[in-house]
């Protein structure tokens, strides 16, 4: 489907890391187009891992980061990369979406909330510290809550807690009173 709507043939890679992977890379002129299979296969992937962050990043010559929605993850594709690439770089629509974002940030209407969820306070934890000193309200959803009420000594039962940031957690709620 990729080949059809670019009107060029687009080589769908076996893998994502690897020689064949390489290889294909290798082979590449200039416009050439190859889509490396999903990363997400590999659990080294979430876990940023170096040694599969440096197979996968060895055939190539740079990054370009274009996905907004994932631009918040520690992950081998999106921040590891970064370690073994040079120059890494926001494409034009993650650069696009920021401007936007700042701009809604910097030039809101006032009083202003912001909605952050997710699993994971440490994923959030510099966009929460950031909208501190923006918002007049900020609302937390999604799994990373249960730390929040984890370090209001509240009980959480078995939920998803990240015990490893319930003090930053707690620095958080000081901070925004």
């Amino acid at each position: 489907r990729m080949s059809e709507l670019l009107g060029k043939e687009v080589k769908l890679a076996p893998d994502c890391i690897g020689e064949e992977v390489a290889a294909m890379v290798s082979a590449q002129g200039p416009g050439d187009i190859i889509m490396l299979e999903n990363t997400r296969f590999y659990k080294e992937e979430t876990k940023n891992e170096s040694g599969f962050v440096e197979k996968f990043a060895a055939p190539f010559d740079m990054f370009v980061n274009d996905a907004f929605g994932t631009a918040h993850r520690a992950h081998a594709s999106t921040e590891g990369v970064t370690k073994y690439l040079s120059p890494a770089v926001s494409g034009f629509l993650l650069a696009k979406e920021l401007e936007y974002l700042d701009g809604a940030v910097q030039n809101g209407e006032r009083p202003m909330a912001a909605i952050v969820g997710g699993s994971k306070v440490s994923s959030k934890i510099t966009v929460l510290e950031a909208l501190l000193d923006k918002c007049e309200k900020i609302i937390i959803g999604g799994g990373m809550v249960f730390t929040f009420l984890k370090a209001k000594g509240l009980a959480v039962g078995t939920s998803l807690v990240e015990d490893d940031f319930v003090a930053t957690a707690q620095a958080v709620l000081v901070n925004a009173e």
